[in-house]
């Protein structure tokens, strides 16, 4: 349990009742501060199954959607393609946003967004509206992925690595339930496609409640809890642009959201162009996604016990690696080793979560750290699958496509052993705490 709730203000603290069976008093105040700290952590989770479906869901209704809002191709490609931008622009502002209203009232916000957003694309009668309900979805996304681990390094200072093992286990199952879910699911209600993207707004809904609790109820166990975290958020940010560890984790973050979108985008045409059925190159994929919901519990609660994280960045890199060089030699006899070993090697993902709340001292830092890793990384993360794409248009086959997404981990593990280091943003030079 954290010292926070163990050390209370005399303020805070009221008379206790005697125990049972001799045991020590339990403070009322002592109480309220584990109440507050599951009720986050069940807010954690709720946010995290809403972070991707709006993303995921709307794949494999795509045609639908594009022949009943007789939408452009241009328009179509664009819901593909603006997400990674949309995380990468918006992001910048969450930093400020939590400075003002407080890191839960921001994630509340950007539940609510995303429930609203999805509500609305439903009913959209064109793809004008379709694109800004969508938009609006992607803002509370935006927001929602920068602050969680400040949220987290905020409530769970001694646990960063397996609540972020938690967060990012429920990110890995919404993000594959959406994918696998949506067609059965919009067939099992008799509906169009409208009905299988109205269904994802019900669980955003839910995703606010615990928030909203949190906003509205001033206990004073969330000032037990947060106050020593709450005072650091309140003390000067640093710089980041001078850090190096920041813009190691940047390039980090950057690369393996390349090596990941690239995969989800490009993946199942690899195995089919092999000679593979649809069907199980579908299989295949999801695989490679399932792979995430164990290991992103398993990995950050190993990285959270390490003082460098490198070696893990290193082996889930060597595996994408091995993954990568199956498909060029024998795509169609190894397919599931391959598709394993490229879902262990996407699982870089929860670990630059862990090491951005455990690069900073301060929730200042992290907020800072987590905005510029994620916005910088988002960025660079956007060109990656059309470059692959216009590779594979241009030399007609996957011998070049695949040898850039091999050449891609090198300097992603470069990137993650220097952002592993034992070190954080504030003992960087020229920085002020």
């Amino acid at each position: 349990m954290p010292d926070e709730i163990r050390t209370l203000r005399p303020a805070e603290t009221a008379p206790t009742r005697p125990s049972p069976r001799g045991t020590a008093p339990e403070a009322p105040g002592t109480r309220r501060a584990v109440w507050t700290l599951r009720l986050v952590a069940v807010g954690i989770v709720l946010a995290a199954l809403n972070l991707r479906p709006a993303i995921t869901s709307l794949g494999p209704l795509l045609e639908e959607a594009r022949v009943g809002l007789h939408m452009s191709g241009t328009a179509a490609g664009l819901l593909t393609s603006v997400p990674a931008l949309c995380f990468a622009v918006l992001g910048i502002a969450a930093p400020r946003l939590s400075r003002r209203f407080g890191p839960a009232a921001v994630v509340c916000a950007g539940m609510a967004a995303v429930a609203a957003g999805l509500a609305a694309r439903s009913l959209a009668g064109g793809e004008a509206g379709f694109l800004a309900a969508s938009a609006l979805a992607l803002m509370g996304i935006a927001v929602s992925n920068v602050l969680m681990p400040v949220i987290v390094k905020r409530y769970f200072p001694d646990r960063v690595g397996s609540m972020t093992g938690l967060y990012s286990m429920a990110l890995a199952l919404g993000t594959s339930a959406a994918a696998a879910a949506t067609v059965p699911m919009t067939s099992a209600l008799g509906g169009g496609w409208r009905t299988g993207l109205a269904v994802w707004a019900l669980p955003a809904a839910l995703a606010v409640l615990p928030w909203l609790v949190l906003v509205l109820v001033r206990n004073r166990s969330a000032s037990a809890v947060g106050g020593a975290a709450a005072t650091a958020e309140s003390a000067p940010a640093p710089r980041i642009t001078r850090s190096p560890t920041a813009w190691a984790l940047g390039g980090f973050f950057g690369l393996q959201a390349t090596g990941a979108y690239i995969t989800m985008g490009w993946m199942p045409q690899i195995f089919r162009d092999a000679g593979v059925p649809a069907s199980t190159a579908g299989v295949l994929l999801a695989v490679t996604m399932a792979m995430g919901v164990p290991l992103a519990f398993v990995i950050p609660r190993v990285a959270g016990r390490l003082r460098h994280q490198g070696p893990i960045v290193v082996l889930l890199g060597l595996c994408g690696l091995a993954g990568y060089l199956g498909l060029l030699l024998a795509p169609a006899a190894g397919a599931w080793a391959w598709a394993l070993l490229l879902g262990v090697s996407n699982c870089a993902f929860p670990l630059a979560l862990t090491m951005i709340g455990m690069r900073s001292r301060t929730g200042a830092g992290v907020v800072r750290l987590s905005a510029f890793a994620q916005s910088a990384g988002y960025l660079i993360s956007v060109p990656g699958p059309l470059l692959v794409g216009m590779l594979y248009q241009h030399s007609g086959g996957w011998t070049l496509p695949l040898s850039l997404m091999a050449a891609l981990l090198v300097p992603q593990m470069a990137m993650g052993v220097l952002a592993g280091r034992d070190r954080t943003i504030e003992d960087e030079r020229g920085m002020r705490d």
